[in-house]
């Protein structure tokens, strides 16, 4: 079983490295930011699936972390884009 959790660890990993492209080349910035949230999200999955296949149940604290820094990017960035935040002009 841990071979195949591996094993979806690298396919995870292979949609991450698809995620950094889109983030490069994103034509807009909401579109770098939802790749944000995919490498956020695949992150978690990633280490989730390490921590069964490698019994470390610290990886699964590193998890939530990340899933937490995931979720107050995406509060930022629409606080920060357009129609939000304190610094607009009246």
């Amino acid at each position: 079983m841990p071979a195949l959790q591996l094993a979806l660890a690298a396919f995870l990993l292979a949609t991450l490295a698809a995620g950094m492209v889109r983030i490069v080349l994103g034509p807009t910035r909401a579109d770098s930011m939802l790749a944000a949230q995919l490498i956020g999200t695949t992150g978690v999955g990633i280490l989730l699936l390490l921590a069964e296949a490698m019994s470390a149940s610290a990886l699964r604290d590193v998890a939530l972390a990340l899933a937490l820094l995931a979720a107050l990017a995406a509060v930022a960035f629409v606080r920060r884009g357009p129609g939000g935040g304190e610094d607009e002009a009246p």
